[in-house]
């Protein structure tokens, strides 16, 4: 899910709020995905001499902990790459609109698409 545009005069969600964002995320999946691979290891090979429970914990912490930081830096990564298909496609609007400006649905003009750019690279 995207993070909510801000209102105006207000910046969006920092850096540091998106790597939390991806690694959530990523620890969610690694929790899905470790219990899945571990209760099916369990099945086949026993739980060993751990026991299930800490056999399955170590399955899914591990998993968590992986994708996590996996999926951390790339949820930046992903925001900035939208953020410039943004861009483009106002760039495109631009000059395929017939007075040269797209306007808003309030009828103001936005900014310009390097205004835009630079207002955007300020909030990662």
């Amino acid at each position: 899910m995207p993070p909510v545009r801000a209102a105006e005069g207000m910046s969006g969600p920092s850096a540091f709020d998106k790597a939390k964002m991806g690694a959530m995320m990523g620890s969610t999946v690694g929790l899905i995905i470790g219990f899945i691979f571990g209760a099916t290891n369990i099945i086949r090979y026993g739980p060993g001499p751990n026991g299930m429970m800490r056999t399955l914990g170590q399955y899914m912490l591990g998993s968590a902990a992986t994708f996590g930081y996996i999926q951390s830096p790339n949820e930046n990564y992903f925001w900035e790459q939208v953020l410039i298909m943004e861009i483009q496609m106002l760039h495109v609007h631009r000059h395929n609109d017939t007075n040269g400006e797209l306007a808003h649905h309030d009828g103001s003009v936005p900014e310009s698409a390097s205004e835009a750019w630079e207002a955007g690279r300020d909030a990662v």
